[in-house]
């Protein structure tokens, strides 16, 4: 199992930008594809992005397509995910998550990922 501890988060005007990071240690990082989901107040956890285990292929929510990038550095065992053009629907507190290895890539649900990190918070003020 591996273990996720996501950093970046913070309070950012509309129209702005943040980097979040997701740091992994434990089980071999680049044996998973991982996942951003975000879960908003009295709202269920969605689905953000993915990433595959090389880094190459990636699929977004439409939500956040165009506006938000993610990748990953297999050897920093470290996940990123880029925001930019924020906007205050995108306020919620922010998990990365690896895909469990019996589940097939591209998946969006939340129950096929594991090894949830405690996640961090992103505000956008309108």
């Amino acid at each position: 199992q591996v273990q996720l501890v996501e950093s970046g988060g913070g309070l950012v005007q509309a129209g702005g930008s943040l980097r979040l990071s997701c740091a992994a240690s434990g089980r071999t990082f680049s044996d998973y594809a991982m996942g951003w989901f975000r879960q908003a107040p009295g709202k269920e956890r969605e689905f953000v992005a993915a990433i595959n285990w090389r880094g190459i292929i990636t699929y977004y929510a439409d939500s956040v397509k165009g506006r938000f990038t993610i990748s990953r550095d297999n050897a920093k065992n470290t996940v990123y995910l880029q925001m930019n053009r924020l906007k205050p629907e995108d306020t919620a507190v922010y998990h990365c998550a690896a895909l469990r290895t019996s589940i097939k890539f591209g998946t969006k649900r939340a129950s096929d990922f594991g090894s949830w990190g405690q996640g961090t918070q992103v505000t956008v003020s309108s």
